[in-house]
């Protein structure tokens, strides 16, 4: 029996969920010939092929970070561009964790984490690819969806890359608390340690983030199955689009 593929991504549009816009300038069938020199009587069918011009950030859209978007160091090295990510880290066995009781908002602790693995139950492995469940992609398509979702913590994420996990994935806008949430804290308290912290993370121990999964409530089961998360080879940059599929062994 063929593997069954789950599309585990959202679509690169421009919309509310998005932070920022997405241009496209299309160049479409009945126009292209002019841009060649041509008529388009000149083609079969009057029609010649398509081109689109896209505007967008490599944050757009279901992406890899890599460590350089955490800083220019990762590990007391110069930190790896998207371009540098072995490829062995992007086609791995997956765990689904559970985490869709964590409010918008709160930190995702390692407590929650460790008890996420024990419901399942399930022993983590170096090299496996992480999917963290939160629930906040039902929101796609709202503006809520960048702001009410929970995010990782320093101690979570550390707990987890510790074990050897080099790609940890989020079906939520960002892989931190919302943007809100951490500088409220910050305005309030002046501590800088609460910005980004799973991200800053990176800078100690190099890892990816998969951030906008979507989906994985129609993952049949917490493991079991295989992750393809191979990013676009956008050369020196700190994150690439990234189409995320998960490989179901049905036999």
């Amino acid at each position: 029996m063929s593997p069954r593929l789950i599309d585990l991504s959202v679509p690169v549009l421009d919309g509310p969920s998005e932070a920022t816009p997405v241009e496209v300038s299309l160049l479409d069938h009945k126009a292209a010939p002019a841009a060649l020199g041509l008529r388009p009587e000149d083609f079969p069918e009057g029609e010649s092929i398509s081109n689109e011009t896209i505007t967008l950030t490599t944050h757009t859209g279901t992406h890899m970070d890599a460590p350089l978007h955490y800083g220019l160091r990762s590990g007391g090295e110069a930190a790896a561009a998207i371009d540098e990510i072995p490829l062995e880290w992007c086609f791995a066995p997956g765990v689904r964790l559970d985490l869709r009781h964590v409010p918008p908002g709160a930190g995702i602790t390692t407590a929650d984490v460790e008890d996420a693995l024990a419901k399942i139950p399930y022993e983590l492995r170096a090299g496996d690819i992480v999917l963290l469940w939160t629930g906040a992609d039902r929101l796609w398509g709202a503006e809520t969806y960048r702001t009410d979702h929970p995010g990782m913590t320093r101690e979570s994420t550390a707990y987890l890359v510790e074990r050897g996990i080099k790609v940890i994935g989020i079906d939520a806008w960002g892989f931190d608390r919302p943007f809100a949430s951490m500088v409220g804290d910050y305005r309030e308290n002046r501590d800088n340690r609460v910005l980004w912290p799973a991200h800053l993370y990176g800078r100690e121990k190099p890892y990816c983030q998969l951030e906008k999964l979507a989906n994985l409530d129609a993952l049949p089961e917490a493991t079991g199955f295989t992750v393809a998360c191979f990013p676009v080879k956008l050369a020196g940059l700190g994150a690439g689009w990234t189409r995320v599929v998960a490989v179901v062994d049905e036999a």
